[in-house]
């Protein structure tokens, strides 16, 4: 697929008003092969999608106002390929944010697509995979952006040290949605491993025997980060879970939360750092404990009931051997199923007092979103999508389970192709009055459907997330949610069931903090809101894999006539095709 160079008048104008406060602004060119390897990331041997051979893929560095241009060639032989840069707005680029579906055609084997953008905001973030469910196959990594030359952020730190989570399953992407999608639906399961910076640990006695895992592998070693006495350090710290929260513990060692998202916090101290798929940290680590041993980093699985064991890296105190086991028992972390102690530590986390951007007082439109899990889902009224069939088991925001269309929303809006996709508006509201959200419900008027919510350009938006019961009895899960080409205030977190009456006059409108990614708690609310002021299609979505996999999800347009010209590179599927043909 051709570059992306020349395209659109927003990007030169972003660029041109970056560069004027970064006079230092680079262009990253990055070339990535990817491609599937056979990988031991946890001692047990499975092909694993790859970066020029590496899982997590290769850290990348810019300062803000930069741009990066990245080659991405996919030599996956039999599957498609697309990539998110989770974080980064696209402000002028819409049709870099890698969202097959929503904002581009995927990259087919043998192709070469080229996506440049700028990132216009310091902070941490990450790309992953945004194809069917090829972030959990390991493709994936982090973006770090670091500050101008001569800025000054509230906190000081000697050096950086990264953390890159996720789980990992033994069975392919293909028969985790094979089971997914099958009418006798097969859910994924637990993750086998817990993994810290692309390195875990499988019983491999449960193996079944063979040499498809071996526990004396160097690929499964222990992830180290290595620190020396007395200094203190910036931890950059990102999950690209495909299901599991995570609750991280760094032993005998405190965390203060200073950056999310991009985002200053007024610092939070804390022991265990609760951290949900999508989300980005910083946390300030001293080294100021015994430097004559180790210590042990811990991940443990929280709000879904473990059956994964604790994932470990080792705190290596210098001049110690990097892998030198600590010599204390693994921290098994907080109790999994304490919604409370979680909630609390999301409702602590607020803008720092000297970076405060308060939010627009009101807003002009509100749209409330219940998630359920059901069964059946009706077809759709008839209209080109991915997903001809709906799943059989699948999620639902207002009884609406979400499909994707074979032509990507941005092209066929763009190109007014009013038929691809349907013209209902999607529904703004459930009928919260009388739903019992603590109740299985058998949603009897559930549809698919690839809708999408028409927001009017430069007003704002408010976004209540609903939780609710699930098909089991007594049991609601967390379910964090991403939002792309934006960041949003988060205006309150709440237990039960939201009321517009009530709850609206809780908002926190002087520091709540800003973010792309946040939890909904189980049978809880999450109030968002943001400015639509990004021309484009954005994806808001549930980011477990699965969940968004099975429906949990919506599209956002706003000022789609605002866009530039759009590149062919992005056209060839749906009835994009006779476009690109024709550019």
């Amino acid at each position: 697929m051709s570059s992306l160079f020349g395209q659109a008048s927003l990007f030169l104008l972003l660029s041109t008003f970056l560069s004027f406060f970064n006079a230092e602004a680079k262009i990253h060119h990055l070339k990535w092969e990817i491609k599937y390897e056979y990988k031991s990331p946890d001692c047990f041997r499975k092909l694993a999608i790859t970066i020029n051979g590496l899982t997590p893929g290769p850290m990348i560095t810019a300062t803000q106002g930069d741009t990066l241009v990245v080659d991405v060639t996919n030599t996956l032989l039999t599957e498609n390929a697309a990539i998110h840069w989770h974080g980064i707005r696209q402000i002028g680029t819409p049709w870099s944010d890698g969202t097959e579906g929503v904002t581009q055609c995927p990259i087919m084997p043998g192709d070469t697509f080229t996506y440049r953008f700028v990132v216009d905001r310091a902070g941490t973030y990450m790309y992953h995979a945004h194809y069917g469910m090829q972030r959990s196959a390991g493709l994936h990594g982090l973006i770090r952006v670091l500050v101008p030359p001569g800025t000054v952020e509230p906190f000081k730190y000697d050096d950086e040290l990264h953390l890159v989570l996720n789980d990992w399953w033994h069975k392919s992407t293909y028969e985790q949605t094979a089971g997914l999608s099958s009418p006798n639906f097969e859910w994924v399961g637990e993750p086998q491993s817990l993994l810290i910076n692309g390195r875990g640990k499988f019983n491999c006695s449960l193996a079944g025997g063979g040499d498809s895992c071996n526990l004396a592998n160097s690929e499964c070693s222990p992830a180290s980060l290595t620190v020396v006495q007395g200094r203190t350090y910036r931890l950059r710290i990102a999950s690209v879970a495909s299901l599991s929260a995570f609750n991280l513990e760094i032993e005998a060692h405190n965390m203060t939360i200073v950056e999310v998202d991009g985002y200053y916090v007024k610092p939070v101290v804390v022991k265990n750092l609760n951290i949900y798929s999508g989300e980005t940290y910083s946390v300030i680590l001293k080294a100021d404990e015994d430097k004559s041993r180790n210590y042990w980093v811990a991940l443990n699985v929280v709000s879904r009931k473990p059956n994964t064991p604790t994932g470990t890296a080792i705190l290596n105190y210098y001049p110690n051997h990097p892998l030198k086991p600590p010599p204390t028992a693994t921290p098994i972390g907080p109790p999994w199923n304490d919604t409370l102690y979680r909630f609390n530590q999301s409702k602590s986390i607020v803008s720092h007092p000297n970076f405060i951007e308060a939010p627009p007082p009101t807003s002009n439109r509100l749209i409330i979103l219940l998630n359920t899990f059901l069964t059946s889902p009706l077809s759709p009224t008839p209209t080109l999508s991915r997903h001809h069939h709906p799943h059989p088991t699948a999620w639902a925001l207002n009884n609406i389970s979400f499909t994707l269309p074979t032509t990507p929303y941005l092209i066929a809006m763009k190109s007014q192709m009013q038929h691809v996709f349907s013209q209902k508006p999607a529904p703004e509201t459930y009928d919260y009055k009388n739903y019992n959200i603590h109740v299985v419900s058998s949603n009897p008027n559930t549809v698919s459907s690839n809708s999408v919510y028409r927001l009017e350009f430069g007003s704002t938006v408010d976004v209540i997330l609903q939780n609710a019961n699930t098909l089991s009895a007594n049991n609601s899960e967390t379910h964090p949610w991403h939002l792309h080409g934006h960041d949003f205030w988060v205006l309150g977190y709440g237990m039960g069931k939201f009321d517009p009456e009530v709850d609206s006059k809780k908002y926190n409108l002087f520091d709540p903090i800003q973010r792309n990614t946040v939890p909904l708690h189980p049978y809880g609310w999450t109030a968002l809101r943001f400015r639509a002021d990004n021309p484009g299609v954005w994806a808001f979505h549930c980011h477990i894999e699965a969940h968004f996999f099975m429906g949990m999800g919506v599209v956002f347009e706003e000022g789609v006539e605002k866009v530039g010209e759009l590149p062919s590179s992005i056209m060839g599927c749906g009835e994009s095709k006779h476009l690109r043909r024709r550019a």
